[in-house]
């Protein structure tokens, strides 16, 4: 048996990832690894967006694995690895295997591992009420080896490996005489030490005799055995209990079923397959891999001790920022930055808050905590969230501490920060051939205040231009996405980093007099209100200046 490996978890950030959110769920991911020797892995919530696919790029980083939710599946399960066997198996050694399990239900899988059919408690139950047909041994198409095995014999005549398959199985009770008269062609004759009785079978053409009592066969029987091509063995057992027996020697592949076979894979849900194990009566379904192939049981008593994905949160600590199926997954630790949201958990968790402009930030500090090297693509990735979080330390979010940690970052990445910077922001904001979709969700979260929700979206850029030419498309579109989400209002930042301002573009019921309201203190004469767009000089921010902002307005 090898190691067995520890269950994984998940490092991931929010939905409509930003570049804080990947490069903090890879470096924390790595972290954990370094610290615990567990398996750690991180994963998004969304797309990679442009930003952040230039600094995994720049740093020769792959992107986490997208996971689109974390309920929990089959293969979070502890699934009963009983083993397969092979179809030919005999229903007697196929009870033994249940008995010395305790499972009442045995897989059979071809040499390649696929599910051929399933075998049950019940099905062998039902094989010894056909005692009455004489004929079942041959129409089951048995091996000689399984009776062997079955009656814990000898084989004397024949091969092992022939089958029995047709002809009816008697006992040899009668005068020698009267046998000729029951015995036909291709027939098992159980029988005693009787030379004539043996002889008689032999001459009536019987495929297989079967001695009992361990008689010795004589040489003359055996001769004449090879002769006819009589298959000649014996058993330790009495014509009774070797009739009694051989019934047992059957194969499961005639009493197995094959059909209509109810599976699941390792990667279907459980409350998908809750209702599915409720309306049938089996005790226990196959588990099959993406391949086809047989990987376990499980049992509606399984399904009672699921454990849900392990998760770590990183950059969010909201329920409606969480990627999808956070109620059924166990949340062990949440590393954040923002205001505390709405996301429950079971049990306590390691939760880590700090008032900085990055998430990045506090990992960074984690790793000096843990005296773990920094190296220099861990760097780099820090580095990069802290810049794009802070707006390269532009941001009212950012703090000493940020600033300090991205430059001693940026030293080990080998960055030269301010030029970086412009690439990394360069990228982030190319939005030729960009569907308005895929723009105003590019960096988008969903906030709810009371009874009142509303979304807000953010693109950062150098270029004014570039920024002038998106309100036109942005206003149309939000409308369409208020509707969608059934919130009361959206917002969109046009944020320009340069001039350190913001174009607010507002959709809903008045959203617009609510910011206006809200933003008054940022100029003498209050913030600019035309058609839609809110000018809002000095704001930057949508965690510390947008959001606390709305909130008051909203509950004022």
């Amino acid at each position: 048996m090898g190691e067995k490996i520890s269950r994984k978890t998940i490092v991931i950030g929010h939905k409509n990832p930003d570049t804080d959110s990947i490069c903090s769920a890879i470096c924390y991911a790595n972290l954990k690894r370094c610290v615990t020797g567990e398996n750690y892995q991180p994963g998004r919530a969304g797309a990679v967006n442009e930003e952040t696919q230039f600094v995994l790029k720049h740093f020769n980083v792959e992107a986490p694995e997208i996971i689109e939710n974390v309920k929990t599946q089959v293969r979070d399960i502890e699934i009963r690895e009983t083993a397969g066997v092979k179809k030919n198996l005999s229903l007697k050694k196929a009870w033994n295997i249940m008995q010395e399990a305790n499972v009442v239900t045995i897989p059979a899988v071809t040499e390649e591992g696929l599910l051929e059919g399933l075998i049950t408690v019940g099905d062998i139950a039902k094989s010894y009420m056909n005692v009455y047909d004489s004929s079942i041994l041959s129409k089951a198409n048995t091996q000689y080896a399984n009776i062997v095995e079955t009656l814990e014999g000898a084989m004397i005549v024949g091969d092992e490996t022939s089958y029995f398959s047709e002809g009816k199985v008697l006992i040899a009770a009668a005068n020698p005489d009267m046998m000729e008269y029951y015995i036909s062609r291709g027939d098992l004759v159980i029988l005693g030490n009787r030379y004539e009785s043996q002889l008689c079978a032999i001459e009536m053409d019987a495929a297989c005799i079967i001695v009992c009592e361990g008689a010795a066969v004589s040489m003359t029987i055996k001769k004449l055995a090879q002769e006819h091509g009589c298959t000649v063995m014996t058993t330790p057992y009495d014509t009774f209990t070797a009739a009694r027996l051989v019934n047992q020697s059957m194969p499961i592949s005639y009493f197995m079923k094959t059909e209509a076979l109810i599976t699941f894979e390792m990667d279907d849900y459980i409350d998908d397959i809750k209702d599915v194990m409720a309306s049938k009566r089996h005790r226990d379904f196959p588990i099959l891999d993406k391949n086809g192939k047989y990987r376990g049981m499980i049992s509606r008593r399984n399904l009672l001790g699921a454990k849900g994905k392990r998760i770590i949160l990183v950059d969010h600590n909201e329920k409606s920022q969480a990627v999808e199926g956070m109620e059924s997954a166990e949340i062990l630790e949440i590393i954040d930055h923002h205001r505390l949201g709405t996301v429950e958990t079971i049990a306590p968790v390691f939760f880590r808050n700090q008032p900085v402009g990055c998430t990045a930030t506090i990992v960074y500090q984690m790793y000096q905590e843990n005296r773990v090297e920094i190296e220099p693509w861990i760097a780099g990735l820090l580095c990069s969230a802290i810049i794009s979080d802070t707006l390269l330390f532009r941001s009212p979010t950012c703090t000493d501490v940020d600033k300090r940690a991205a430059l001693h970052l940026a030293e080990i990445a080998g960055v030269e920060v301010e030029s970086y910077a412009a690439s990394m922001f360069a990228a982030g904001s190319n939005l030729k051939g960009k569907t308005d979709v895929e723009i105003f969700y590019q960096d988008f979260k969903k906030f709810s205040v009371g009874k009142v929700s509303f979304g807000v979206g953010q693109i950062s850029s150098l270029n004014a231009g570039e920024l002038e030419e998106l309100k036109d498309r942005m206003l149309p579109y939000m409308a369409k996405a208020r509707e969608e989400h059934g919130m009361d209002m959206m917002f969109f930042m046009l944020t320009n980093i340069l001039t350190e301002s913001t174009e607010l573009l507002c959709e809903g019921q008045g959203a617009e007099q609510l910011i206006a309201g809200a933003f008054r203190t940022y100029s003498e004469e209050g913030a600019g209100v035309k058609d839609h767009v809110v000018s809002l000089p000095g704001v930057v921010s949508r965690k510390k200046q947008l959001i606390p902002g709305i909130m008051l307005a909203v509950q004022a």
